[in-house]
């Protein structure tokens, strides 16, 4: 018997309700910071200079806007509605910085069904204070067939300067 941490399950479009929530939390470390940069391409030095950082605007590093965009993919894609949803839209709007080893937590709650089964959903991220960071709305095809599938192990993945 697989353990529930390790499956991954949809909600399908029948299932899905006006007002239904859920969530995805996730701490910025040092690694994700420099893999986000590595991956995206993104190398402000805002990201990744200390020395840089420390005459901006918010005094130290700070994390890439679209890190806290992934997470609201990532809690649309595994959690709610989950495996099967195709992304179609989102809104973003970037509310205050988000610094290393915030804990961030993604809520999407449902504001409407629509059509060929769309779903638009509210996405609210907060940090560990409570303190909203990013606000925005997506819009999904939700999945119309239940999955139950096994989450997939992802490769270890080392830095090297």
């Amino acid at each position: 018997m697989s353990d529930t941490l390790d499956t991954l399950e949809n909600i399908t479009y029948d299932e899905l309700n006006e007002g239904d929530s859920a969530t995805f939390t996730r701490t910025l470390t040092e690694d994700e910071l420099v893999l986000f940069a590595a991956v995206s391409g993104d190398v402000n030095p805002v990201h990744l200079d200390s020395e840089f950082a420390a005459e901006s605007m918010f005094k130290e590093r700070i994390a890439h806007g679209m890190w806290s965009g992934s997470l609201i993919s990532a809690a649309l894609a595994t959690v709610m509605p989950g495996p099967g949803t195709i992304y179609l839209e989102q809104s973003l709007a970037f509310k205050r910085p988000v610094k290393l080893d915030d804990t961030l937590t993604v809520t999407l709650t449902v504001l409407r069904k629509e059509p060929k089964n769309r779903v638009v959903l509210q996405c609210d991220v907060r940090n560990q204070n409570d303190s909203q960071v990013v606000t925005g709305e997506a819009k999904v095809i939700a999945p119309t067939e239940k999955i139950s599938l096994q989450k997939p192990r992802l490769p270890k993945i080392t830095i090297e300067s």
